[in-house]
Protein backbone atom coordinates (compact mmCIF):
# COMPACT_ATOMS: atom_id res chain seq x y z
CA UNK A 1 0.00 0.00 0.00
CA UNK A 2 1.38 3.50 -1.11
CA UNK A 3 1.02 6.44 1.21
CA UNK A 4 -0.48 9.45 -0.87
CA UNK A 5 0.69 11.77 1.89
CA UNK A 6 -2.50 14.13 0.48
CA UNK A 7 -1.54 17.38 2.36
CA UNK A 8 -2.79 16.05 5.48
CA UNK A 9 -1.37 15.56 9.01
CA UNK A 10 9.49 -21.62 -23.04
CA UNK A 11 11.97 -22.35 -25.65
CA UNK A 12 15.42 -22.13 -24.02
CA UNK A 13 16.70 -19.98 -27.00
CA UNK A 14 16.36 -16.50 -27.17
CA UNK A 15 14.39 -14.76 -25.69
CA UNK A 16 -8.94 -4.38 20.52
CA UNK A 17 -8.89 -7.66 21.82
CA UNK A 18 -10.59 -10.35 19.55
CA UNK A 19 -12.34 -13.06 20.69
CA UNK A 20 -11.01 -16.31 19.28
CA UNK A 21 -13.11 -17.04 16.28
CA UNK A 22 -15.39 -20.48 16.75
CA UNK A 23 -14.12 -23.82 15.20
CA UNK A 24 -16.50 -23.70 12.09
CA UNK A 25 -14.60 -21.23 10.76
CA UNK A 26 -11.75 -23.18 9.90
CA UNK A 27 -14.08 -26.62 9.45
CA UNK A 28 -13.76 -26.16 5.36
CA UNK A 29 -10.53 -25.26 5.30
CA UNK A 30 -9.55 -28.08 7.81
CA UNK A 31 -11.16 -30.45 5.24
CA UNK A 32 -9.49 -29.26 1.98
CA UNK A 33 -6.29 -29.71 4.52
CA UNK A 34 -6.79 -33.11 4.91
CA UNK A 35 -8.25 -33.91 1.01
CA UNK A 36 -4.75 -32.03 0.37
CA UNK A 37 -2.79 -34.36 2.80
CA UNK A 38 -4.19 -37.46 1.15
CA UNK A 39 -2.87 -36.56 -2.19
CA UNK A 40 0.34 -38.42 -2.90
CA UNK A 41 3.13 -36.83 -0.90
CA UNK A 42 5.57 -34.30 -2.98
CA UNK A 43 2.59 -34.14 -5.67
CA UNK A 44 5.73 -34.94 -7.83
CA UNK A 45 4.71 -36.09 -11.31
CA UNK A 46 7.10 -38.43 -13.42
CA UNK A 47 9.58 -36.08 -15.14
CA UNK A 48 8.97 -37.56 -18.47
CA UNK A 49 9.61 -34.98 -20.58
CA UNK A 50 11.25 -31.84 -19.02
CA UNK A 51 14.95 -30.71 -19.39
CA UNK A 52 17.24 -30.67 -17.11
CA UNK A 53 21.17 -29.20 -17.51
CA UNK A 54 24.11 -27.79 -15.43
CA UNK A 55 25.30 -25.02 -17.85
CA UNK A 56 28.32 -23.84 -15.84
CA UNK A 57 30.08 -21.45 -12.65
CA UNK A 58 29.87 -17.86 -12.62
CA UNK A 59 32.93 -17.22 -10.55
CA UNK A 60 32.82 -15.68 -7.45
CA UNK A 61 35.06 -12.60 -8.36
CA UNK A 62 32.53 -11.41 -10.81
CA UNK A 63 30.29 -10.00 -7.75
CA UNK A 64 27.97 -12.87 -7.14
CA UNK A 65 27.36 -11.60 -3.23
CA UNK A 66 24.79 -9.13 -4.90
CA UNK A 67 20.97 -10.80 -5.04
CA UNK A 68 20.35 -12.90 -7.75
CA UNK A 69 19.03 -11.00 -10.96
CA UNK A 70 17.62 -12.43 -13.65
CA UNK A 71 15.74 -9.97 -16.50
CA UNK A 72 15.05 -10.94 -19.88
CA UNK A 73 16.65 -14.55 -20.05
CA UNK A 74 20.09 -12.64 -18.71
CA UNK A 75 22.05 -12.77 -15.18
CA UNK A 76 23.20 -9.62 -13.64
CA UNK A 77 26.15 -9.22 -10.81
CA UNK A 78 27.39 -6.50 -9.23
CA UNK A 79 30.95 -5.48 -8.07
CA UNK A 80 31.21 -2.59 -5.51
CA UNK A 81 34.53 -0.72 -5.01
CA UNK A 82 34.69 2.21 -3.17
CA UNK A 83 31.79 4.96 -4.23
CA UNK A 84 31.93 2.98 -7.58
CA UNK A 85 29.42 -0.49 -8.68
CA UNK A 86 29.45 -2.36 -12.09
CA UNK A 87 26.46 -3.86 -13.38
CA UNK A 88 27.75 -7.24 -15.14
CA UNK A 89 24.93 -8.75 -17.62
CA UNK A 90 25.69 -12.79 -18.86
CA UNK A 91 24.81 -14.67 -21.10
CA UNK A 92 23.92 -18.19 -19.87
CA UNK A 93 23.86 -20.34 -23.42
CA UNK A 94 25.19 -22.30 -24.16
CA UNK A 95 27.36 -21.61 -21.10
CA UNK A 96 27.62 -18.83 -18.76
CA UNK A 97 29.75 -15.94 -20.81
CA UNK A 98 29.88 -11.85 -20.11
CA UNK A 99 28.38 -10.14 -22.49
CA UNK A 100 28.83 -5.98 -21.07
CA UNK A 101 29.83 -3.92 -17.90
CA UNK A 102 28.45 -0.57 -17.18
CA UNK A 103 29.21 1.62 -14.33
CA UNK A 104 26.21 2.09 -12.40
CA UNK A 105 25.39 6.17 -10.87
CA UNK A 106 25.79 6.68 -7.05
CA UNK A 107 22.47 6.90 -5.39
CA UNK A 108 20.92 9.57 -2.98
CA UNK A 109 20.84 6.83 -0.02
CA UNK A 110 24.68 6.30 -0.41
CA UNK A 111 25.87 6.31 2.79
CA UNK A 112 30.02 7.44 2.39
CA UNK A 113 30.67 6.67 6.26
CA UNK A 114 29.17 2.69 6.16
CA UNK A 115 29.89 2.61 2.69
CA UNK A 116 26.01 0.70 2.03
CA UNK A 117 24.28 1.24 -0.55
CA UNK A 118 20.86 0.94 -1.60
CA UNK A 119 19.68 -2.14 -3.38
CA UNK A 120 20.22 -2.60 -7.12
CA UNK A 121 17.06 -3.98 -9.33
CA UNK A 122 17.05 -5.04 -12.46
CA UNK A 123 13.71 -5.10 -15.28
CA UNK A 124 13.35 -6.22 -18.87
CA UNK A 125 10.83 -3.78 -20.26
CA UNK A 126 10.26 -2.57 -23.99
CA UNK A 127 13.59 -3.19 -25.38
CA UNK A 128 15.62 -1.69 -22.60
CA UNK A 129 16.94 -2.67 -19.02
CA UNK A 130 15.51 -0.94 -15.94
CA UNK A 131 18.10 -0.72 -13.61
CA UNK A 132 17.22 0.91 -10.04
CA UNK A 133 19.19 1.96 -7.48
CA UNK A 134 17.60 1.93 -4.59
CA UNK A 135 14.61 4.78 -4.22
CA UNK A 136 16.27 6.19 -7.10
CA UNK A 137 17.75 7.00 -10.19
CA UNK A 138 16.57 4.69 -12.44
CA UNK A 139 18.72 4.23 -15.95
CA UNK A 140 17.68 2.52 -18.76
CA UNK A 141 20.37 0.73 -20.70
CA UNK A 142 20.64 -1.23 -24.07
CA UNK A 143 20.64 -4.99 -23.18
CA UNK A 144 23.07 -5.77 -26.00
CA UNK A 145 25.58 -3.26 -24.72
CA UNK A 146 25.12 -1.83 -21.75
CA UNK A 147 24.99 1.56 -23.22
CA UNK A 148 22.94 3.98 -21.57
CA UNK A 149 19.45 5.31 -23.53
CA UNK A 150 18.37 7.69 -20.95
CA UNK A 151 17.98 8.13 -16.87
CA UNK A 152 15.57 9.72 -14.23
CA UNK A 153 16.09 11.04 -10.88
CA UNK A 154 13.20 8.23 -9.66
CA UNK A 155 11.65 5.02 -9.83
CA UNK A 156 10.37 4.40 -13.24
CA UNK A 157 7.16 2.05 -13.96
CA UNK A 158 5.75 0.96 -17.07
CA UNK A 159 2.28 0.54 -18.84
CA UNK A 160 2.81 -1.30 -22.65
CA UNK A 161 5.56 0.82 -24.16
CA UNK A 162 5.31 3.59 -22.31
CA UNK A 163 7.23 4.44 -18.76
CA UNK A 164 6.03 7.18 -16.20
CA UNK A 165 7.25 8.93 -13.62
CA UNK A 166 5.95 10.96 -10.75
CA UNK A 167 7.66 14.23 -9.46
CA UNK A 168 6.66 15.96 -6.25
CA UNK A 169 7.47 19.55 -6.74
CA UNK A 170 8.70 20.78 -3.35
CA UNK A 171 8.57 24.51 -2.09
CA UNK A 172 12.20 26.06 -2.10
CA UNK A 173 13.89 26.05 1.52
CA UNK A 174 11.85 22.83 2.74
CA UNK A 175 14.67 20.39 2.21
CA UNK A 176 15.22 18.55 5.64
CA UNK A 177 18.23 19.21 7.27
CA UNK A 178 19.24 15.44 7.94
CA UNK A 179 22.32 16.47 10.71
CA UNK A 180 19.50 18.32 12.85
CA UNK A 181 17.53 15.32 14.11
CA UNK A 182 14.54 17.42 14.18
CA UNK A 183 11.11 15.50 14.72
CA UNK A 184 8.04 16.06 12.62
CA UNK A 185 6.39 14.83 9.55
CA UNK A 186 8.77 14.06 6.45
CA UNK A 187 7.83 14.20 2.78
CA UNK A 188 9.78 12.08 0.02
CA UNK A 189 10.71 13.32 -3.32
CA UNK A 190 11.45 11.04 -6.12
CA UNK A 191 15.21 10.40 -5.22
CA UNK A 192 14.46 10.18 -1.72
CA UNK A 193 15.40 13.78 -0.55
CA UNK A 194 13.17 14.44 2.56
CA UNK A 195 11.19 17.89 3.11
CA UNK A 196 9.30 19.58 6.00
CA UNK A 197 6.36 20.44 4.05
CA UNK A 198 3.91 18.54 1.39
CA UNK A 199 4.61 19.07 -2.30
CA UNK A 200 3.16 22.12 -3.84
CA UNK A 201 1.92 19.86 -6.32
CA UNK A 202 3.17 16.72 -8.40
CA UNK A 203 4.09 16.24 -11.78
CA UNK A 204 3.50 12.47 -13.74
CA UNK A 205 5.06 11.98 -16.89
CA UNK A 206 4.85 9.60 -19.33
CA UNK A 207 8.05 8.59 -21.29
CA UNK A 208 8.93 6.87 -24.30
CA UNK A 209 10.80 3.79 -23.37
CA UNK A 210 13.00 3.60 -25.76
CA UNK A 211 14.46 7.22 -25.50
CA UNK A 212 13.17 8.43 -22.04
CA UNK A 213 11.44 11.62 -24.26
CA UNK A 214 8.99 13.00 -22.31
CA UNK A 215 5.40 12.23 -24.27
CA UNK A 216 2.95 14.02 -22.23
CA UNK A 217 2.76 15.37 -18.32
CA UNK A 218 -0.25 15.66 -15.92
CA UNK A 219 0.00 17.74 -13.05
CA UNK A 220 -2.34 17.64 -9.96
CA UNK A 221 -2.06 20.33 -6.86
CA UNK A 222 -0.60 18.53 -3.42
CA UNK A 223 0.64 14.77 -3.31
CA UNK A 224 -1.00 11.70 -5.82
CA UNK A 225 0.26 8.37 -6.75
CA UNK A 226 0.21 6.89 -9.90
CA UNK A 227 -0.04 2.76 -10.66
CA UNK A 228 -0.53 1.17 -14.27
CA UNK A 229 -3.47 -0.60 -15.07
CA UNK A 230 -3.80 -3.90 -17.33
CA UNK A 231 -6.22 -3.94 -20.39
CA UNK A 232 -6.32 -1.92 -23.74
CA UNK A 233 -5.90 0.45 -24.00
CA UNK A 234 -2.81 0.69 -21.43
CA UNK A 235 -3.43 3.54 -18.63
CA UNK A 236 -2.21 4.98 -15.27
CA UNK A 237 -4.50 5.69 -12.16
CA UNK A 238 -3.87 9.09 -10.68
CA UNK A 239 -5.42 8.97 -7.26
CA UNK A 240 -5.36 12.22 -5.68
CA UNK A 241 -6.50 13.82 -2.49
CA UNK A 242 -9.94 14.70 -4.25
CA UNK A 243 -10.47 12.36 -7.67
CA UNK A 244 -9.64 9.28 -9.51
CA UNK A 245 -8.27 10.37 -12.80
CA UNK A 246 -7.40 7.45 -15.14
CA UNK A 247 -4.94 8.05 -18.41
CA UNK A 248 -4.43 6.56 -21.65
CA UNK A 249 -0.90 5.44 -20.78
CA UNK A 250 1.04 6.51 -24.68
CA UNK A 251 -0.73 9.58 -24.84
CA UNK A 252 -1.91 10.78 -21.17
CA UNK A 253 -5.78 11.91 -22.53
CA UNK A 254 -8.08 11.48 -19.84
CA UNK A 255 -9.89 8.36 -20.10
CA UNK A 256 -12.53 8.36 -17.10
CA UNK A 257 -12.74 10.88 -13.59
CA UNK A 258 -14.20 10.63 -10.48
CA UNK A 259 -14.47 12.18 -7.05
CA UNK A 260 -13.56 10.71 -4.41
CA UNK A 261 -15.35 12.59 -0.98
CA UNK A 262 -14.49 12.50 2.50
CA UNK A 263 -15.48 9.67 4.56
CA UNK A 264 -16.82 10.66 7.86
CA UNK A 265 -15.24 14.08 7.87
CA UNK A 266 -11.75 12.11 6.73
CA UNK A 267 -9.87 12.15 3.58
CA UNK A 268 -7.97 9.19 1.85
CA UNK A 269 -4.11 8.68 2.41
CA UNK A 270 -3.48 5.12 0.51
CA UNK A 271 -4.05 3.75 -2.61
CA UNK A 272 -2.77 1.12 -4.83
CA UNK A 273 -3.77 -0.96 -7.60
CA UNK A 274 -4.33 -4.69 -7.63
CA UNK A 275 -5.25 -6.71 -10.61
CA UNK A 276 -8.35 -4.66 -11.65
CA UNK A 277 -9.29 -3.68 -8.58
CA UNK A 278 -8.51 0.00 -7.16
CA UNK A 279 -7.78 0.33 -3.32
CA UNK A 280 -8.33 3.65 -1.47
CA UNK A 281 -7.98 3.76 2.52
CA UNK A 282 -8.98 6.21 4.69
CA UNK A 283 -6.46 5.31 7.78
CA UNK A 284 -8.20 8.19 10.37
CA UNK A 285 -11.27 6.35 10.79
CA UNK A 286 -10.16 2.30 9.35
CA UNK A 287 -12.32 2.28 5.92
CA UNK A 288 -11.08 0.94 2.83
CA UNK A 289 -13.11 1.42 -0.57
CA UNK A 290 -12.55 -0.72 -3.35
CA UNK A 291 -13.31 0.72 -7.26
CA UNK A 292 -13.27 -1.01 -10.84
CA UNK A 293 -9.49 0.38 -11.85
CA UNK A 294 -10.58 0.88 -15.42
CA UNK A 295 -14.27 2.09 -15.11
CA UNK A 296 -14.04 3.76 -11.81
CA UNK A 297 -17.10 2.38 -10.47
CA UNK A 298 -17.51 1.58 -6.68
CA UNK A 299 -17.51 -1.78 -5.96
CA UNK A 300 -17.73 -1.87 -1.79
CA UNK A 301 -16.70 -0.47 1.31
CA UNK A 302 -15.31 -2.29 4.15
CA UNK A 303 -14.38 -1.83 7.29
CA UNK A 304 -10.20 -2.67 8.34
CA UNK A 305 -10.02 -4.23 11.31
CA UNK A 306 -6.07 -5.81 10.46
CA UNK A 307 -4.12 -6.43 13.48
CA UNK A 308 -0.91 -4.19 13.30
CA UNK A 309 0.97 -6.65 12.17
CA UNK A 310 -0.28 -6.80 8.06
CA UNK A 311 -1.57 -10.24 6.38
CA UNK A 312 1.42 -12.15 5.20
CA UNK A 313 -0.91 -12.51 1.61
CA UNK A 314 1.32 -11.39 -1.88
CA UNK A 315 -0.52 -10.41 -4.88
CA UNK A 316 -3.91 -10.97 -3.03
CA UNK A 317 -6.87 -8.73 -1.01
CA UNK A 318 -6.40 -10.09 2.13
CA UNK A 319 -7.37 -9.06 5.71
CA UNK A 320 -5.83 -10.79 9.52
CA UNK A 321 -6.82 -11.07 12.66
CA UNK A 322 -5.43 -12.67 15.88
CA UNK A 323 -5.88 -16.66 14.63
CA UNK A 324 -6.85 -15.91 10.78
CA UNK A 325 -6.15 -14.00 7.77
CA UNK A 326 -9.07 -14.13 5.08
CA UNK A 327 -8.67 -13.68 1.41
CA UNK A 328 -11.07 -10.83 0.17
CA UNK A 329 -13.35 -11.34 -3.07
CA UNK A 330 -12.05 -8.80 -5.22
CA UNK A 331 -15.38 -7.73 -6.47
CA UNK A 332 -17.94 -7.89 -3.82
CA UNK A 333 -15.51 -7.11 -0.61
CA UNK A 334 -16.40 -9.81 1.45
CA UNK A 335 -14.00 -12.85 2.23
CA UNK A 336 -14.03 -15.80 0.37
CA UNK A 337 -11.94 -18.32 2.79
CA UNK A 338 -9.99 -18.51 5.36
CA UNK A 339 -6.27 -19.55 6.99
CA UNK A 340 -5.17 -20.00 10.09
CA UNK A 341 -2.94 -17.14 10.94
CA UNK A 342 0.32 -18.82 10.85
CA UNK A 343 0.19 -19.55 7.21
CA UNK A 344 1.29 -17.27 4.34
CA UNK A 345 -0.30 -16.69 0.93
CA UNK A 346 1.03 -15.68 -2.33
CA UNK A 347 -0.29 -15.91 -5.50
CA UNK A 348 2.02 -17.76 -8.09
CA UNK A 349 1.29 -19.44 -11.59
CA UNK A 350 -2.32 -18.83 -11.55
CA UNK A 351 -2.79 -20.82 -7.67
CA UNK A 352 -1.99 -19.57 -4.45
CA UNK A 353 0.87 -21.08 -2.43
CA UNK A 354 0.05 -21.75 1.33
CA UNK A 355 3.01 -21.78 3.12
CA UNK A 356 4.36 -21.87 6.71
CA UNK A 357 4.74 -18.30 7.50
CA UNK A 358 7.40 -19.18 10.38
CA UNK A 359 9.69 -21.49 8.08
CA UNK A 360 8.28 -20.49 4.56
CA UNK A 361 8.37 -24.11 3.84
CA UNK A 362 5.22 -24.83 1.01
CA UNK A 363 2.64 -26.97 2.58
CA UNK A 364 -0.03 -26.79 -0.85
CA UNK A 365 -1.44 -25.34 -4.08
CA UNK A 366 -5.01 -24.09 -3.99
CA UNK A 367 -7.60 -22.90 -6.34
CA UNK A 368 -7.21 -18.92 -5.70
CA UNK A 369 -11.34 -18.79 -6.24
CA UNK A 370 -13.01 -21.50 -3.74
CA UNK A 371 -9.22 -22.41 -2.21
CA UNK A 372 -9.99 -26.55 -3.44
CA UNK A 373 -6.64 -28.62 -2.68
CA UNK A 374 -4.99 -29.24 -6.03
CA UNK A 375 -1.47 -29.87 -4.91
CA UNK A 376 -0.01 -31.22 -1.82
CA UNK A 377 3.27 -29.84 -1.32
CA UNK A 378 4.41 -31.57 2.01
CA UNK A 379 8.40 -32.74 1.57
CA UNK A 380 9.46 -29.88 -0.51
CA UNK A 381 11.41 -27.35 1.21
CA UNK A 382 10.95 -23.72 -0.03
CA UNK A 383 9.53 -22.05 -3.13
CA UNK A 384 12.40 -20.62 -5.15
CA UNK A 385 12.58 -16.61 -5.88
CA UNK A 386 11.36 -16.27 -9.39
CA UNK A 387 10.71 -12.79 -12.06
CA UNK A 388 8.08 -15.47 -14.23
CA UNK A 389 4.49 -15.27 -13.15
CA UNK A 390 4.06 -18.45 -15.23
CA UNK A 391 5.89 -20.74 -13.18
CA UNK A 392 6.27 -21.99 -9.69
CA UNK A 393 9.31 -23.25 -9.08
CA UNK A 394 10.19 -25.48 -6.08
CA UNK A 395 13.27 -26.98 -3.87
CA UNK A 396 14.30 -29.89 -1.74
CA UNK A 397 17.22 -30.74 0.17
CA UNK A 398 18.15 -34.56 0.00
CA UNK A 399 19.63 -36.70 2.28
CA UNK A 400 22.44 -37.78 0.22
CA UNK A 401 23.38 -34.22 -0.58
CA UNK A 402 22.06 -31.53 -3.47
CA UNK A 403 18.93 -30.33 -3.75
CA UNK A 404 16.05 -31.74 -6.11
CA UNK A 405 14.27 -29.26 -8.24
CA UNK A 406 10.68 -28.95 -9.39
CA UNK A 407 8.36 -26.96 -11.20
CA UNK A 408 3.99 -25.84 -11.64
CA UNK A 409 3.25 -24.57 -14.64
CA UNK A 410 0.19 -22.22 -15.11
CA UNK A 411 -2.75 -24.05 -16.21
CA UNK A 412 -0.79 -27.51 -14.79
CA UNK A 413 -1.70 -28.09 -11.24
CA UNK A 414 1.26 -30.60 -10.49
CA UNK A 415 4.94 -30.76 -9.67
CA UNK A 416 7.00 -31.49 -12.43
CA UNK A 417 10.31 -33.03 -11.17
CA UNK A 418 13.46 -31.45 -13.12
CA UNK A 419 16.60 -32.96 -11.41
CA UNK A 420 18.94 -32.82 -9.33
CA UNK A 421 21.53 -29.88 -8.65
CA UNK A 422 24.99 -30.44 -6.75
CA UNK A 423 24.37 -27.55 -4.24
CA UNK A 424 24.16 -27.74 -1.30
CA UNK A 425 22.65 -24.71 0.84
CA UNK A 426 22.74 -21.31 -0.31
CA UNK A 427 20.06 -18.59 -1.77
CA UNK A 428 18.93 -19.51 -5.29
CA UNK A 429 16.72 -17.40 -7.90
CA UNK A 430 14.88 -18.68 -11.50
CA UNK A 431 12.73 -18.15 -13.95
CA UNK A 432 10.52 -20.02 -16.77
CA UNK A 433 14.48 -20.78 -18.41
CA UNK A 434 16.91 -20.92 -15.92
CA UNK A 435 17.78 -21.94 -12.38
CA UNK A 436 20.26 -19.85 -10.33
CA UNK A 437 21.97 -20.82 -7.19
CA UNK A 438 24.66 -19.45 -4.85
CA UNK A 439 27.59 -22.21 -4.14
CA UNK A 440 31.18 -21.63 -2.85
CA UNK A 441 32.41 -20.93 -6.00
CA UNK A 442 30.47 -18.59 -7.35
CA UNK A 443 26.86 -18.72 -9.21
CA UNK A 444 25.75 -22.11 -10.88
CA UNK A 445 23.24 -22.03 -13.63
CA UNK A 446 20.81 -25.13 -14.63
CA UNK A 447 18.68 -24.74 -17.83
CA UNK A 448 15.11 -26.51 -17.78
CA UNK A 449 11.94 -27.20 -19.66
CA UNK A 450 9.37 -28.48 -19.03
Amino acid sequence: MTLIELDRDAPLDPEPPRRTPPPWRYRHLGLILSAALAMTPGGAALPGGTFWRHLGLIPASAGTDAPIQLAGGRLFTVVSSGQERTLTAWALKPEPYRMWSAALPVSADYDPVSGIFGPVSVRAAGGVLLVTDGPGPTTALDPENGRVRWTSAGRVTTAGDTAFTVDRIFRPGTLYDQESGDPGMLYFSADGQPHTEPPERTEVRGLDLGTGETLWTSSSPGSVTADPVAGSPRAVLVTASERLTLLDAATGRVLREKPLRQVDGTGPSTASVLGDLALVGYQGVNVQLGYDARTLERRWKRSITDDPAPADCTGLLCSRDKAEVSVVDPVSGEPKWFVPAEMSLSARAGYVLLASAETGAPRHLVDPVTAAPLVNLKGWTAPVDGTSDRVLLLRRYERDGGQTFGVVLAGEPEVKVLGLADVHGGVCGGDDRYVVCRDTGGLRVWAYRA
